[in-house]
């Protein structure tokens, strides 16, 4: 069974999806997939930012094929650990966890 690990911004275009290409760069795909969301549904299914892009690519990461997506509650079901990447995202996403299972998944990234 894998690891489902979600990485979680403000926006979905900038820091989750490089997140998400890093990890999933670094990580065996048999055993952990990765994906990104964001807080806020501003961008719901454009591509990450075209400078998120331009600096994953010069690390020879590509993520140009993500989308981006708003996190739902439906995410504390399906991830099995929620990265989220400041404080801001952390308050938002703990917003929207119904118990304590829920809440103990989540994490600020560092």
């Amino acid at each position: 069974m894998k690891t489902r690990v979600l990485m979680v911004c403000l926006g979905n275009i900038c820091r989750s999806p490089l997140a998400e290409g890093i990890l999933k760069s670094k990580a065996d795909a048999e055993r952990i997939e990765v994906d990104s969301a964001g807080t806020a549904g501003y961008h719901v299914g454009n591509p990450p930012d075209p400078r998120s892009v331009a600096i994953a690519k010069k690390y020879k990461i590509d993520i140009s094929t993500q989308r981006c997506r708003r996190f739902s509650r439906a995410d504390f079901d399906r991830f099995d650990h929620i990265l989220v990447m400041d404080r801001a995202n952390y308050r938002d996403v703990i917003s929207l966890a119904e118990n304590e299972a829920q809440r103990e998944k989540v994490r600020l990234l560092l």
